[in-house]
């Protein structure tokens, strides 16, 4: 008779408890929790920029001009310039009563014509083909600025030999600078014609104003 082993020996319900803790134990695989790939922080985002940027040249901006802005009136300005000129005379003495005797509304289109001016320029002037070169703001200014204001502009542009000049009058309630500016030009021997500008020069709030050329040795 051969010899009982082991778990011969041992009860049914020891065997039981035995193979229990002979089975091994089921191992558990703990599972990552997946991370986020690590996101650029601001310094990784400049740093990004930078490297995109390189060698990128701004470009210049070279402003172009091609005619003068209309410049504000100084009173005291336009008395020491037209002083040191020694000529306060240009248009000769400008009547204020007659100009404002002749009323004009804000919205009216004004018009003037030396007989002697070619009717072709003056269509020019009215079309606006002709090129203004400097001009003057008379908004805000009394009559006494306006005036001097007018005159200085006329007489330094003569000097300079420009033909062409605006004069942004404004329209106002009552239009009062308007229509000493309409009054003023008429008397003025210098001016060949005015009209009304364009709706892209200031429309019935300016005027285009031709000049005389200015003769040699004058």
């Amino acid at each position: 008779m051969s010899t009982p082993s082991f778990k011969d020996i041992l009860s049914k319900s020891q065997q039981q408890a035995l193979a229990k803790l002979s089975k091994p134990e089921p191992t558990v695989t703990a599972q990552k929790t997946p991370v986020a790939a690590d996101r650029p922080t601001s310094h990784d985002d400049k740093q990004l920029f930078l490297q995109a940027m390189h060698g990128v040249v701004p470009l210049k901006n070279t402003p172009t001009v091609s005619q003068k802005k209309p410049t504000a009136v100084d009173d005291n300005t336009l008395r020491r310039r037209m002083a040191a000129q020694g000529d306060e005379q240009i248009g000769g003495t400008l009547s204020d009563m007659q100009a404002l005797l002749n009323p004009v509304a804000g919205e009216a289109y004004l018009s003037y014509k030396n007989p002697t001016l070619q009717n072709k320029v003056f269509e020019q002037l009215k079309q606006g083909k002709l090129r203004w070169y400097d001009a003057v703001d008379l908004h805000g200014s009394s009559i006494e600025e306006a005036r001097s204001a007018v005159q200085l502009l006329i007489h330094q542009s003569i000097n300079q030999g420009e033909t062409v000049v605006k004069i942004v009058h404004g329209k106002g309630k009552d239009a009062i600078i308007k229509t000493c500016v309409n009054g003023w030009l008429r008397q003025m021997n210098e001016v060949m014609a005015f009209v009304s500008a364009p709706a892209n020069d200031g429309g019935n709030g300016a005027v285009l104003v031709l000049l005389k050329k200015k003769k040699l040795g004058d």
